[in-house]
């Protein structure tokens, strides 16, 4: 079924590989990949087994077998890169942000809409087996009405100011960068398993190294600390390291987000914790095959990762038995298989969906308020 499909990936640094790999794993075919010059692209396809070597961006999208585009660049090209995608007839599957600010992706939102193709934003969060059932577990309202939901997105591999990547400088990586980069899966994550819709932001950001050394040779992203050779110069620093969200929803109740790149010993971590007038739940991605169940009056549970104990929507993306543990790599192949089973179906979206460019529209929507909340210290309104 999948094998079917020709895709190509543009990206050759951290994550791009990583859709390849998934990808693969679905058994759907990988035609080749782009990097960001000649040599990149070659030492890829050659590293990954790929057939085709790219020459540019709009030797992909003249491919007539390629059906459909993973976006894995910096976060600045991922506009003009999902609209050139789209006018050439390919479906896109882009990683986040959608785009750095709410103005683009909402052009994003239409274009995708007008061309029929199916477009999504990799926040693959959602598909650890665990936060698939969390939200199927408050969708038949087993922990009642919910109060808060509260929780964090940290890390510390920008801990130290001789910490360098791209996406430290608003010019690159956007405006908010802690906030964009992880906040915005946190917020998804949160938002599609509880179906509760943000009505207004309070934030408070911060950034810890005002200045950053930089080296002047490449820095690819949560690389090894070796030794390097190259020479240096110090640069200002206009993206937060961390900050701290509060959150209105529409359907009340309240929730809290404390988001750091500047957090040691914590590679990538998230959380969350969701009160009930029922139950409350509790997942961490430090140990992302469990979920717990809070109760009042009885003693709390562990529910384990494990298709015969979950619900079939659940199960379905689950390909291990109990006691097997599911990861990070493995979210990205759910995603992608829910993605491709919507091309297979016409268009036709399932019940544990894949993140749409709509949803990636409501993340950059949250972004530009946050963004102002802070600037101004005040709440903001989200505008429907």
């Amino acid at each position: 079924m999948y094998s079917k499909i020709k895709v190509a990936v543009v990206g050759t640094g951290f994550i791009g590989p990583v859709h390849v790999e998934a990808l693969r794993r679905l058994g759907i075919h990988v035609k080749g990949i782009l990097g960001s010059r000649k040599e990149k692209t070659i030492a890829a396809t050659r590293r990954l087994g790929l057939e085709k070597v790219y020459h540019d961006y709009e030797d992909v999208l003249s491919d007539p077998e390629i059906q459909a585009v993973h976006i894995a660049t910096p976060n600045v090209t991922h506009y003009s890169m999902s609209r050139q995608a789209l006018s050439a007839g390919k479906h896109v599957m882009c990683e986040k942000p959608l785009a750095t600010s709410a103005k683009e992706t909402g052009e994003l939102v239409d274009q995708a809409r007008q061309s029929g193709l199916v477009a999504g934003v990799t926040y693959n969060v959602r598909f650890y087996p665990m936060n698939l059932e969390a939200k199927n577990l408050i969708n038949k309202g087993d922990i009642g009405e919910i109060f808060s939901v509260t929780g964090s997105y940290v890390q510390d591999w920008l801990l130290y100011n001789t910490d360098y990547n791209w996406r430290v400088q608003a010019e690159k990586g956007g405006a908010l960068r802690a906030v964009a980069d992880i906040g915005t899966h946190w917020m998804d994550l949160v938002h599609h398993v509880t179906g509760l819709q943000p009505e207004a932001v309070y934030a408070h950001l911060g950034t810890v190294h005002k200045q950053r050394i930089k080296p002047l040779g490449e820095v690819q992203t949560f690389t090894a600390k070796e030794e390097r050779l190259f020479d240096t110069e110090i640069v200002n620093i206009d993206t937060e390291d961390c900050g701290s969200i509060l959150f209105k929803y529409k359907q009340g109740g309240q929730g809290q987000l404390w988001v750091s790149q500047v957090m040691a010993g914590f590679k990538n971590r998230i959380r969350y914790e969701i009160s009930g007038s029922e139950k409350s739940l509790s997942w961490d991605s430090d140990r992302a095959n469990q979920l717990q169940i809070g109760h009042r009056n009885q003693a709390n549970e562990v529910l384990e990762k494990d298709p015969a104990l979950v619900s079939r929507s659940t199960a379905r993306f689950i390909d291990y038995p109990g006691g097997h543990a599911e990861g990070f790599p493995d979210t990205f192949k759910q995603s992608f298989r829910a993605f491709y089973d919507t091309i297979l179906n016409g268009g036709i979206v399932g019940e544990n969906h894949y993140a749409t460019f709509a949803d990636g529209h409501q993340e950059a929507q949250l972004c530009d308020s946050i963004l102002e909340s802070h600037l101004k210290n005040t709440w903001v309104y989200l505008h429907d």
